[in-house]
């Protein structure tokens, strides 16, 4: 098994055409799976997946990874967890328009960040939580992130209508403060190709993130933060102080109505497409 996911780990071209149309992270297709025996191949075939990403073997042949659009799962594909990851030929998916809608609908990521060593700086990772033990938020993806910022810009590339980021963040407010941002979104390249200033690889806040997945080419078209005002996020304390912890589950609300909102502002006759890759 490990060397299975050695051999299909390779860096791959980025981007495969298939029936002329460029496949890549957060293309939409359809599972067409050939000549495969497997019961699990059989059940997969005409589902909808998302390209995560084109691998190469050692052999040279190419290979699209894929997680199932309906997953709750999918961020263990992510993770290379085998039943959420699945590698198909370019002859065996078949791609999707660019604003063809997922099953269900328009969906929204919610990804909780910050890291839980430091205080009140894990505020998102515990509202994320505290949503995952929930009854599912419709239309939602609920993910918690921590301080994987790769992983969010990657997650950023799937076709999202939009994301709410949750987080602890100081701006002046008594201890516990909920505040709503709608940052403004970072613009294309430069005329040289580049993005203006310094990319962080590993940055987590929202903007790092939001720049670095606008460099890899998608953004949703809405982004909102969801802070809340810490009482320190230095200490190694381990946990949330009290005004902080006594405000995860208003922020669990707040966050449902925005998934909401975002949702029918999609669905309207305003809505706004995706940036272009």
């Amino acid at each position: 098994m490990n060397d299975f996911w050695t051999r299909m780990a390779g860096r791959g071209p980025g981007e495969v055409v298939v029936d002329g149309t460029v496949v890549g992270p957060g293309s939409l297709v359809r599972l067409r799976p050939r000549n495969r025996t497997d019961v699990f191949d059989l059940v997969l075939g005409g589902q909808v997946a998302v390209v995560e990403s084109v691998e190469q073997d050692d052999e040279g042949a190419l290979h699209v990874a894929v997680t199932l659009a309906d997953d709750p799962g999918r961020d263990l594909g992510e993770a290379r967890m085998p039943g959420h990851r699945f590698f198909y030929s370019a002859e065996e998916i078949e791609p999707l328009g660019e604003h063809e809608e997922r099953p269900g609908g328009a969906r929204v990521l919610v990804a909780g960040i910050g890291n839980v060593f430091l205080g009140d700086d894990g505020f998102g990772v515990e509202v994320a939580r505290h949503l995952a033990a929930g009854p599912p938020v419709a239309g939602a993806d609920v993910v918690d992130f921590g301080i994987r910022g790769m992983d969010l810009a990657y997650a950023l590339q799937r076709a999202y209508a939009g994301v709410i980021f949750v987080d602890a963040a100081p701006r002046g407010h008594a201890p516990g403060t909920l505040t709503v941002l709608e940052p403004d979104l970072p613009g294309g390249p430069s005329p040289d190709g580049s993005l203006e200033g310094p990319l962080e690889g590993h940055g987590m806040d929202p903007v790092s993130v939001l720049r670095l997945a606008r460099r890899m080419g998608r953004l949703p078209a809405r982004v909102r933060v969801v802070c809340c005002e810490p009482v320190t996020v230095e200490e190694a304390l381990f946990e949330l102080s009290e005004p902080v912890r006594a405000m995860v589950e208003a922020a669990a609300g707040l966050v449902k109505s925005l998934v909401m909102e975002m949702i029918a502002e999609n669905a309207g006759p305003g809505s706004r497409d995706p940036l272009p890759r």
